[in-house]
């Protein structure tokens, strides 16, 4: 069942330490999911090209999934696509969930096999498209990254759907607040959207509508070029259902 109109969860979580497996669906993956309307078992399809498409935590993903319900598959690109059509497997998920890791090589490897141009295609067809950290950079004009080294640089050719910068771990890792501060103050960012860790922005076609949490006391941000600097903006996000 497809969203009413393209939806996007851009996140700093998702997941957590398991129970009963290493890994547990956290509330932000959780809601992505559901904002997809889908009933019964919902179709959900992980792909982990920005960290190489490592099969022992796509397989604690489908574990993980299959525990909370859902009927996951596994999109992979190395060392060749795992399905025979990109687009018509995307097109028949309720959502889509990538994960995290390298975003300049995620553009890369996305590009080189039409999967920007298919997950174009299901966002507006109304799938779901969530992700963290690479997995959320990627949706938008661009943000920080530590894909080249350490230090952490912008990247400013990501995939456009959303027309704002993105920051992520913008309270846990120290260099992105002050880097993504400076890039928006020269206009090398456009107005950026930033996540606390456990920390999840929705929006509706290009808008921003809501952020949730999975966190307590985590938050988000919105950073704006003024005359003098940065604007920063705090948005008090709302607590998704197994918040901690």
């Amino acid at each position: 069942m497809p969203a009413e109109e393209p939806t996007l969860v851009a996140t700093s979580g998702g997941w957590r330490q398991g129970q009963r497996g290493w890994l547990d669906v956290a509330p932000l993956v959780q809601h992505a999911v559901e904002l997809s309307g889908a009933a019964g078992r919902p179709r959900l399809c992980y792909v982990g090209t920005a960290a190489g498409d490592q099969r022992w935590f796509a397989a604690e993903v489908v574990d993980a999934g299959r525990r909370a319900g859902l009927d996951v598959s596994v999109l992979n690109l190395f060392p060749m696509p795992s399905v025979p059509d990109v687009a018509e497997h995307l097109l028949a998920q309720d959502a889509v969930w990538v994960g995290g890791g390298s975003v300049v090589n995620l553009l890369a490897v996305w590009r080189a096999h039409g999967v920007d141009a298919a997950m174009r295609r299901a966002w507006q067809a109304g799938v779901v498209l969530g992700g963290v950290s690479a997995g959320s950079i990627c949706w938008f004009a661009g943000g920080t990254t530590d894909s080249w080294g350490p230090d952490l640089r912008p990247v400013t050719d990501a995939l456009g759907f959303l027309p704002y910068g993105n920051g992520v771990h913008h309270d846990s890792e120290p260099g992105r607040r002050p880097l993504a501060r400076s890039l928006v103050a020269a206009g090398v960012l456009p107005e950026t959207h930033c996540t606390d860790d456990g920390v999840g922005l929705v929006y509706r076609g290009t808008a921003l509508v809501e952020a949730v949490a999975e966190v307590r006391g985590a938050g988000a941000w919105l950073l704006r070029r003024t005359g003098t600097g940065v604007a920063e903006e705090r948005l008090a996000p709302r607590l998704l259902p197994g918040a901690r």
